[in-house]
């Protein structure tokens, strides 16, 4: 039987012990910050965030935004992937201040980029180099994920040979500005997109992937049953009916993606 002076002296260190892990779990959390970075004089404002509870280097993900621009809900997916354990840097392709709330403005300024691919491949290169620049990057594995125009991007970032494990796109355009060509391609490529969108067509789904098929690039491409246009996004019904647009969330596909884009990041890291 232990002595009273000695089971108090347990009792006490095993109460420190208490609080000292309870004290490091409330400090742990998400921790975030706007960078700002520019592009042959262009001005943009990129969102990092990272977990500081987990010790030492993690994967980097990039995350590209919808065709409205750099919005909330691309800091949301930054922050999602942070507290999956990734260092997560939602990149800005239009430049600071230019955040489209109508679909005029943002096909504008979606064109622009599109129209200039040199410019805006200059654009994610730099935003890369952000990303690997954070201390808790292992820049040995590298990753990215986009939304509507921004699943277009990361495409193009896979087509381009960027030194990525892997790219996922969520409900974007699949139309090649340059097709993938044998020996450049370095990432793995999930497609998640909605079988009932109308703006990706039959046919370009059978152009995908045979592009894919003909490079030799390790690719899957998921159709969600019933899902349209920007599935994922929460607000969307909101933006489908005051622009009568074939926009629509729907929580089983956003559910399911989300799954499947972390199931893939565990392969390729």
């Amino acid at each position: 039987m232990l002595k009273p002076d000695l089971s108090k002296e347990i009792l006490k260190w095993i109460v420190w012990g208490l609080l000292l892990f309870f004290s490091v779990s409330i400090s742990a959390k998400v921790r975030t910050k706007v960078i700002s970075y520019s592009v042959n004089g262009t001005e943009l404002s990129g969102y990092y965030a990272y977990d500081d509870a987990i010790k030492g280097k993690r994967p980097g993900v990039l995350v590209v935004h919808e065709w409205w621009g750099h919005n909330d809900y691309a800091r949301k997916r930054a922050r999602m992937l942070a507290e999956l354990g990734y260092s997560a840097f939602a990149l800005d392709m239009y430049g600071k201040g230019k955040l489209a709330a109508h679909p005029a403005d943002a096909k504008k300024f979606m064109m622009e980029v599109i129209e200039k691919i040199e410019t805006a491949r200059q654009r994610y290169k730099k935003a890369l180099a952000v990303l690997k620049a954070q201390p808790v990057t292992d820049t040995t594995r590298l990753a990215a994920i986009g939304y509507c125009f921004g699943g277009g991007i990361v495409l193009d970032m896979a087509r381009q040979g960027l030194p990525l494990k892997g790219v996922v796109s969520f409900h974007g355009s699949i139309a090649a500005k340059q097709p993938a060509v044998k020996g450049k391609v370095k990432a793995r490529v999930l497609v998640l997109n909605g079988a009932a969108d109308p703006f990706v067509t039959p046919e370009q789904i059978k152009a995908f992937k045979q592009e894919m098929t003909n490079a030799q690039v390790q690719f899957e491409f998921i159709n969600y049953k019933n899902a349209k246009h920007s599935f994922t996004n929460p607000v969307a019904d909101e933006f489908g009916k005051k622009f009568n647009m074939p926009l629509q969330y729907n929580a089983e596909a956003d559910k399911k993606s989300w799954a499947k884009m972390q199931n893939f990041f565990k392969e390729i890291f």
